[in-house]
């Protein structure tokens, strides 16, 4: 297996790491509460959990409100519940057949944690592509001593393994900059 490949095949897992830390941000509320705050709450009717997203179409309808219109008037009473039961922090009332889900703004120390809580995810994101470039060094070095990869290359695999290393670093920080920017406003 050349160098080359190597790369080639850890790209796809910092992919997803990058990918699965815009997920976890997106849960993570700002000034203006977004619908991937709540949509996967589980609500539970009619004997079975079910993420909320399923329930009904949830909309944003102010600056700290979200609505939700449920597909049918019967889980009204059970996403109140579930909304309730969630530690989101808001509050739901209803409005004829849609649930208004409002939610307190924001405190400085909420934003304070919130951005400590970036920063964790921020630090578990890097120490994962750290992690893969490790093992795809390990593979690297495996390779040279059984003598399919030359020396050169096992210098060139080093820096392209650290380039790729700091392009998805500066992704990462990318994210988190404009998630602390929007936690801020």
């Amino acid at each position: 297996m050349s160098y080359q490949e190597i790369i080639d095949k850890i790209k796809p897992e910092c992919d997803k790491v990058v990918s699965f830390l815009e997920q976890e941000m997106s849960k993570i509320r700002t000034g203006r509460p977004s619908p991937s705050l709540v949509e996967n709450i589980v609500v539970e009717c009619f004997d079975q959990n079910m993420p909320l997203k399923q329930l009904g179409t949830i909309t944003c309808s102010g600056a700290r409100e979200l609505a939700i219109q449920p597909w049918d008037k019967s889980y009204v009473e059970a996403i109140q519940k579930a909304i309730s039961r969630s530690n989101t922090g808001a509050s739901s009332v209803l409005d004829q057949d849609i649930v208004r889900v409002k939610f307190p703004p924001l405190t400085e120390d909420y934003r304070k944690s919130l951005i400590r809580v970036l920063a964790e995810k921020k630090e578990d994101a890097r120490n994962t592509i750290r992690h893969h470039r490790e093992e795809a060094w390990k593979q690297t070095q495996t390779g040279f001593q059984a003598g399919e990869i030359r020396e050169d290359d096992k210098f060139k695999a080093k820096d392209k393994l650290q380039e790729l290393v700091d392009e998805y670093n500066k992704k990462v920080e990318e994210m988190l900059k404009k998630k602390e920017e929007e936690i801020l406003e």
